[in-house]
């Protein structure tokens, strides 16, 4: 990829109107779960959020020329990628229940009732559409905050640990009504979902991560709680 003065201009530009779009989207979203709502409206409002972004991205990826490689989009020993997602996310999963438990200890606040009652599925419709929506934010997400906000961060500031982190703050905004507990949490993940990725090359083991992570929490114990 060219990494002349000029080109990281607009790619700078480039991101900036990607964060531009995300960044109050994802402060709206704060502000729509603590007004309330319905659990399918926040679920469409996140899906359709997501799809129109990952089509931004792809936009820019087409102007510029960029492969889809460039942002770790490749089935490349795929089913091995995906095992190693599925097996790091187990000491991940055990890392960070223990981190939001200290926090909560601690005094920090975590997901108030009201708004986990919210965003619960509670009818056979409502848990398919859970089902949808966390297979559908697992691939964008990665897409969006470790593929390409990555690609990009890491071309303006030459470093991949700056990259990773900034990506990281970024993400975490988005998870603001889960109180501090839950956004330093998040942040934990979203490092972890970074380093992944830097060390594989590809999206599909951390897509695995964020999948098993919110099916857990959104689908799985919410159906077995179900009555």
């Amino acid at each position: 990829m060219n990494n002349q003065p000029g080109n990281r201009q607009e790619q700078l530009l480039e991101m900036l109107v990607f964060l531009f779009l995300i960044v109050p989207s994802m402060v709206l979203s704060f502000f729509v779960v603590q007004q309330g709502g319905s659990f399918d409206l926040i679920a469409w409002a996140t899906i359709l959020r997501d799809f129109s972004l990952v089509g931004l991205i792809a936009f820019f990826l087409w102007r510029n020329h960029e492969p889809l490689t460039q942002i770790g989009w490749t089935l490349r020993m795929a089913w091995t990628e995906a095992g190693v997602g599925a097996a790091l996310y187990i000491p991940v999963l055990v890392v960070t229940t223990y981190l939001e438990q200290v926090l909560r200890l601690m005094g920090f606040s975590g997901t108030p009732k009201n708004l986990q009652a919210l965003l619960t599925p509670k009818r056979p419709a409502e848990f398919a559409l859970a089902f949808f929506l966390v297979v559908v934010v697992a691939v964008t997400e990665e897409t969006m905050f470790r593929g390409y906000l990555m690609l990009r961060l890491k071309t303006l500031t030459g470093s991949n640990a700056a990259a990773a982190i900034l990506s990281t703050i970024v993400f975490s905004v988005g998870h603001g009504y889960e109180g501090t507990a839950g956004v330093v949490t998040v942040g934990v993940l979203g490092l972890a979902f970074a380093i992944v990725y830097l060390w594989r090359r590809s999206l599909v083991a951390p897509i695995v991560m964020h999948f098993l992570q919110d099916f857990l929490g959104i689908f799985l114990l919410p159906l077995l709680n179900h009555k």
